[in-house]
């Protein structure tokens, strides 16, 4: 099931690209003033390039002050006409990159439900291949009760018919039963056995999902391929499919949700991408002021995201307890940034959280009051 963690981390994933987004944009903008200050090489006049290379030196410095909220004053229009330029570029592309990240991050978790789905469909194609296999005895998989249940499932046939299942990749999975599914030993096993009862039914789908399907080979490295977030998306679509598979009774399979409130899960996503970007300077200027020995500019980006983050959850959702914040960005810090990111994230947070509720910028209420007295 889809937890808050998770989405936490679709979140980071893209104001980390973001950020990094808006470095190249930067690096964008100089090129721009770089270029209208290059001699014309097809004028027939003659190039003053001491005077082209001042007038870039200047505009650079001036477009510098400006990102930086402390614009200088120009006198010679044709700088202010190259910064403004460059303002302009890096503006549009920034708005762009926030507007295609904060659905990136939707769309991402949109495609679990979908490689949930494919997940199960390859199960059945798995099936299907060994019933058309010439030895007879590997037949016994698609007359599985399980197997059947899946197969009767409406909504499993409906995703699988409008996403096309595996079959336009059929050769592929035959590949892998050849090579995987039948060299494998609980495999061999299973299919010689006389009888399997719902039980065993379960235990040998179970192994095949995990042992086989999401296991070290190329059919993992097939998932890894298609979608860039395999690594934490693997361990949510075993959930699903394990819970999946736990549920066969009879002859019926229930399908999971990805998320049991979507509505709740995506305004969560909507507010915490969007408050995290714009956070308040006085914020910024609060983790810079308390990292000591560090410039917040120096920060591994990964800590400075995890940090503004987190302070953007702690006064945006008076619902949620402030150590249940702290605790869920140490485990991103854990999981995501340097070796010692974690006892200096807890304590970077650990100090903000006091001062920012001293300061009467953090307010909680209802289950946000827990463990904040």
């Amino acid at each position: 099931m889809l937890n808050r963690r998770t989405i936490r981390i679709k979140i980071m994933q893209s104001i980390f690209a973001f950020e990094q987004c808006k470095e190249a944009n930067y690096q964008l903008a100089l090129d721009l003033i770089e270029e209208r200050f290059k001699p014309d090489l097809n004028s027939m006049e003659v190039q003053d390039k001491a005077l082209l290379r001042q007038r870039h030196k200047t505009a650079k410095s001036v477009f510098e002050s400006r990102y930086q909220g402390t614009p200088k004053e120009v006198t010679e229009p044709i700088i202010t006409k190259v910064v403004d330029e460059a303002m302009d570029l890096y503006t549009k592309q920034v708005r762009k990159d926030k507007a295609y990240l904060g659905k990136n991050s939707i769309t991402e978790i949109l495609k679990l439900t979908e490689t949930y789905h494919h997940t199960l469909g390859l199960i059945i194609a798995f099936a299907e291949v060994a019933a058309s296999d010439k030895k007879p005895v590997h037949g016994k998989l698609i007359s599985l009760s399980i197997i059947k249940a899946f197969l009767d499932n409406e909504e499993l046939k409906k995703e699988l018919l409008r996403t096309a299942g595996w079959n336009n990749e059929m050769n592929l999975v035959r590949d892998w039963f050849r090579e995987i599914v039948k060299e494998d030993k609980e495999y061999q096993k299973f299919i010689e056995l006389k009888e399997a009862d719902a039980e065993a039914q379960r235990g040998f789908l179970k192994h095949l999902l995990r042992k086989i399907i999401l296991a070290s080979n190329a059919i993992n490295d097939y998932f890894d391929e298609q979608d860039i977030r395999w690594a934490e998306d693997k361990d949510i679509i075993k959930s699903l499919a394990d819970k999946t598979i736990k549920s066969f009774e009879g002859d019926k399979i229930e399908l999971q949700k990805v998320s049991l409130d979507w509505e709740d899960d995506k305004q969560f996503i909507d507010k915490l991408y969007e408050n995290t970007i714009e956070l308040d300077q006085e914020f910024k200027d609060l983790i810079a002021s308390n990292t000591k020995n560090w410039e917040v500019d120096r920060l591994p980006l990964t800590d400075r995201v995890i940090l503004e983050m987190a302070i953007a959850e702690m006064i945006s959702f008076p619902n949620i307890p402030v150590k249940v914040t702290i605790n869920e960005y140490i485990e991103l810090a854990k999981e995501y940034s340097t070796p010692k990111s974690r006892q200096f994230i807890n304590g970077i947070l650990d100090v903000l959280s006091k001062k920012m509720k001293d300061s009467g910028a953090l307010k909680k209420s209802g289950r946000g009051l827990i463990d904040n007295k």
